[in-house]
């Protein structure tokens, strides 16, 4: 059965990333997973790195590594506004390991607390949930 669409905007410090209608946006906020219909009550949250979701149909879906941002549901759409947002292919599994291993260390390096703790786990977090993406595209998405 056919959802109602809607339209959704994803935009990164580069520009638009995605525009189009969709039945769909699954993406997970600071409270948890959130799927969002047609019709949604406002919502403004603060985004986590993971996979975003745009279904357009049933099954039929578009990804992207999401980084961190905020998702505002108002008056019928859906914007989100996100540091990064990757196609799966495009994310080079190696380079994002590389990146975690860095993270890591800057982590076990920092003070608890401190803003370099922090950045180092947000990091982390990022690269983790990008690996993620990255390696679950080869599962014939």
């Amino acid at each position: 059965m056919a959802r109602t669409t809607f339209p959704v905007e994803v935009l990164t410090p580069e520009g638009s990333v995605f525009a189009s209608e969709v039945e769909m946006v699954s993406t997970r906020t600071e409270t948890g997973s959130v799927g969002i219909l047609a019709n949604h009550q406002p919502l403004l949250g603060l985004l986590q790195p993971t996979e975003l979701r745009l279904y357009t149909g049933e099954s039929d879906y578009t990804r992207y590594a999401q980084g961190e941002g905020y998702v505002q549901v108002a008056e019928g759409r859906v914007l989100l506004l996100v540091e990064e947002a990757h196609t799966p292919d495009s994310l080079d599994v190696a380079e994002l390991r590389e990146k975690l291993t860095k993270a890591e260390k800057a982590l076990s390096d920092a003070e608890l607390g401190t803003a370099e703790f922090e950045r180092a786990a947000r990091d982390k977090r990022r690269w983790e949930a990008f690996i993620a993406v990255a390696e679950d595209s080869t599962v014939g998405h």
